[in-house]
């Protein structure tokens, strides 16, 4: 329930006729906090009897249980860790966007280094971006998404989405980058709102330039080495 809540309060007002999914068994309480919304669809691995309960009272929202690792449907074009899509006049192959990374694997380009409870919020951010559509920007405090900024034509104009959108629960936050900031343009209006810390790819040829930005405003940023994509 308590993330139910969190995901609310990221937009509440975006989520309106939207759909709900969660990764375990939906149970009462959640279902309760489910219905005093508006949606249209609930997505679990299962419901229980209570939750059953509460949300047949609300017809016009669509039950769905699904396993929690669905198998590939027909639809995925995936082949081993490819990843094939039609394009106008021909095909395009890409590797898959693999999820898995741990803190071994950053690389911390900052004097300061992240704190573990920005470390955290980091790697939960880190995972969150990669289901915002590119350029994907979030922010994120407290295990929770505060601001999403997403399918822009400049990563600058997504920080500063995803800033409006946080509004005060900007300060303190931390930052995730789906890839790299062509411009440490989108870190200095960051560091100004108080995000505290950032995640990325790195690999710009500005990236010195990025770092002396954070540096400047005592962030920590750390380098993940690889960035997620969706179209």
């Amino acid at each position: 329930m308590e993330a139910c809540r969190k995901a609310l309060d990221t937009d509440s007002v975006s989520c309106f006729g939207g759909i709900v999914g969660v990764n375990r068994e939906l149970d009462g309480a959640t279902a309760r906090e489910i219905a005093a919304n508006s949606y249209e669809a609930v997505v679990a691995p299962s419901y229980s009897q209570s939750a059953i309960g509460i949300l047949a009272q609300k017809p016009h929202i669509a039950l769905l249980a699904v396993p929690p690792n669905p198998i590939e449907g027909p639809r995925d074009y995936g082949i081993a860790n490819l990843n094939f899509k039609r394009i106008a006049g021909g095909l395009l192959v890409e590797t898959k966007d693999e999820l898995g990374l741990d803190k071994t694997q950053l690389q911390v380009v900052t004097k300061r280094r992240p704190t573990l409870e920005e470390l955290t919020d980091l790697l939960f951010a880190w995972r969150a971006v990669r289901h915002v559509r590119s350029n994907a920007i979030i922010l994120a405090r407290g295990g929770a998404t505060v601001g999403i900024g997403a399918a822009q034509a400049s990563r600058q104009t997504s920080v500063e989405i995803a800033l409006r959108r946080a509004g005060d629960r900007a300060r303190l936050s931390v930052m995730a980058s789906d890839a790299y900031f062509p411009f440490p343009d989108g870190i200095q209006i960051a560091a100004q709102a108080g995000v505290t810390a950032i995640i990325q790819p790195g690999g710009s040829i500005r990236d010195e330039m990025a770092i002396e930005v954070a540096d400047r405003h005592h962030m920590a940023m750390v380098f993940t080495g690889r960035r997620h994509f969706r179209h």
